[in-house]
């Protein structure tokens, strides 16, 4: 909110919210909300959805106990749909409500809570008073009444107005957006405050393990940040806001972030963060891809990019959310396509990763495209629009009936690049140049559109939309040549051979995924099958991994596969696909060849 609506917002009576962890082996959060002046028949409602996460979450379902008075008066409270209640009130008189929360959810887009930690959103846990959303909120968050609690420390993106050594105590949102953008994290933590151009950062971790290496997590950090800083506001610039705050819980498996205004949550896991013992750093450099705090650390970038690219400049559809339904863009192919363009580069260009690492994460990408059926059927502009029903419900049939907005993005992206560059131009440039036509703010595909054709590049313009609103597959191999990159092809593992993904370990081998068009699905097998065995001719082999079954093949390439399915066994008859120079093709879910990417000699990259 601009500075002079703050002003003129603030003179107005505030919404008082107080949220505590008061039953903390109840999972329980309680919050009391003052309403100074409300309605008649005050209507209150609960978010469906947290932003950046395009999923209706019902949050609701976790509110308990919603209690209302006015004058020391119990009113009755009558719901009106699945997240909103209408209040028997008066106009006028201090409304207050009480309820609790149930918060049991590990993940970055809930609410949870334990005798180690207190996480949550404003979302999934602060009421909107309906009408009143545009008014200034007080946030008092005292300390948890538990003695696991004594040495627990609180972090968050909000304004502090009075608090304690720790963190606790009374902060103030412009707004009920602010306040939802602003998740807070409680409890004993690892924390260190550290300084990029000026702005004010904070690492604070709850669940860290003894043996981290906070020095280097945090050097890390600065030369993400700093690498940031230079893509959108040149060297000496500085970012539109004050202060960020890195929260992050580290568990035994977990891997998540989700971006805010001026933070982010991040979960991890405890193995993957970086760590000084007694055989020295770990991981060792130079960092390989495979490793899995190269993943980490694309992660931090990613988040902290979003601060700009999701947050600022957005979709228009975002101007002012609607958190009381689905909000709809066909954009998240820039927002998130983009953002996971550059969360890898930025490694690389920040000096965390060498070229030849970036290539192998770049690879990746583009060989989990090239392994999606469903990029033949919908485009990255579809795809971002079905967000809501189909990114976060995947399904054995998801990789067969959609493309990820977040991998083909980042090859729009990618093939974007290399049509500006050999135009004399850059990606960098254009997302400047977004960033100063709509003044960091809301944004459509006509805005990019715009730019481009103020640099004489109409035709550019024209083949994006192409690549976003189509299903054609992108001229990706072409744009790596003109950069530089040389393309090579490598034989594909066996499921990807047979059009399958599977899960092999020790109690066997289990069928996860058909792909549509592949070998696996021409004979018969489905998701959920167990393949318990191989035979051919007179031989009958117990298998566990798909190596077992290509190890007993003869010549011909034929067999009978016995399966367990829904408690019954079934033979099924296969042909092993012949291995070839064909590198096979998304549309039908199988393929011979990746992608592996070097540096040629003309490198321009």
């Amino acid at each position: 909110m601009p500075q002079t609506n703050r002003s003129a917002a603030t003179r107005q009576a505030a919404i008082d919210v107080t949220i505590a962890a008061h039953q903390i082996h109840a999972h329980l959060i309680s919050v009391v909300i003052k309403v100074p002046q409300p309605a008649a028949r005050q209507v209150v409602r609960l978010p469906v959805w947290i932003p950046g996460s395009y999923m209706v979450r019902e949050f609701a379902q976790h509110l308990q106990s919603l209690r209302a008075e006015q004058g020391g008066e119990a009113l009755p409270v009558k719901a009106l749909d699945k997240t909103s209640w209408r209040i028997s009130s008066r106009a006028g008189e201090p409304l207050v409500l009480r309820y609790e929360v149930y918060a049991f959810d590990p993940s970055v887009r809930m609410a949870y809570v334990d005798d180690e930690r207190c996480f949550f959103n404003g979302t999934g846990v602060v009421l909107q008073i309906a009408g009143a959303e545009h008014l200034p909120h007080t946030v008092l968050m005292p300390r948890p009444q538990h003695p696991a609690a004594a040495a627990w420390q609180m972090v968050t993106g909000m304004e502090a107005v009075r608090v304690d050594a720790d963190g606790f105590g009374r902060y103030r949102c412009a707004d009920y957006d602010e306040l939802a953008d602003c998740p807070v994290t409680q409890g004993r933590m690892w924390r260190r405050d550290f300084t990029v151009r000026g702005i004010p950062h904070v690492w604070a971790i709850t669940g860290a393990p003894a043996n981290l290496d906070g020095a280097r997590l945090v050097a890390d950090t600065q030369r993400i940040i700093e690498t940031e800083f230079d893509q959108w506001h040149g060297q000496g610039g500085t970012p539109p806001w004050e202060r960020y705050v890195f929260m992050m819980h580290a568990a035994d498996n977990a891997y998540g972030g989700l971006e805010h205004r001026n933070s982010t949550a991040l979960v991890c896991a405890r193995k993957d963060l970086p760590k000084s013992d007694a055989n020295g750093p770990q991981p060792p450099k130079p960092l390989q891809a495979s490793q899995p705090y190269v993943q980490l650390l694309g992660l931090i970038s990613h988040e902290y990019f979003h601060t700009w690219n999701v947050k600022r400049l957005r979709p228009d559809a975002f101007a002012r959310y609607d958190y009381s339904r689905e909000n709809y863009t066909e954009l998240l192919w820039f927002f998130e396509g983009f953002t996971s363009y550059y969360d890898d580069l930025v490694l690389c260009r920040a000096g965390l990763i060498d070229v030849d690492t970036y290539l192998q994460l770049l690879a990746k990408t583009w060989n989990q495209v090239l392994q999606t059926p469903g990029e033949s059927l919908q485009s990255v502009a579809q795809s971002s629009f079905d967000a809501w029903t189909r990114y976060y419900r995947i399904t054995e049939n998801t990789p067969n009936a959609t493309v990820s907005y977040y991998t083909k993005g980042a090859l729009v992206a990618l093939c974007l690049d290399a049509a500006l560059r050999g135009a004399g131009r850059d990606l960098d440039q254009l997302m400047r140049a977004l960033w100063q036509h709509t003044r960091g703010g809301p944004m459509r595909q006509a805005d990019i559109a715009a730019v481009l054709n103020s640099w004489g590049l109409a035709s550019v313009a024209r083949t994006l939309d192409a690549w976003v609103h189509r299903t054609d597959a992108l001229p990706v191999e072409q744009a790596l040549q003109s950069l530089g990159v040389k393309v090579a092809w490598g034989d594909a593992s066996l499921a990807q051979r047979l059009g399958l993904r599977v899960r092999e370990d020790h109690t066997g081998l289990h069928i996860t995924h058909v792909l549509r068009g592949g070998a696996g699905e021409a004979m018969g097998l489905c998701a959920g099958d167990e393949w318990l065995s191989v035979q051919v001719g007179r031989q009958h082999a117990r298998v566990r991994k798909l190596q077992d079954v290509q190890q007993w093949l003869n010549a011909t390439g034929r067999f009978k596969a016995w399966v367990a399915r829904d408690g019954r066994m079934r033979q099924l008859d296969g042909q092993w696909p012949v291995q070839g120079a064909s590198r096979g093709s998304a549309k039908t879910g199988a393929t011979t060849q990746v992608a592996k990417l070097s540096i040629s000699a003309n490198h321009k990259a």
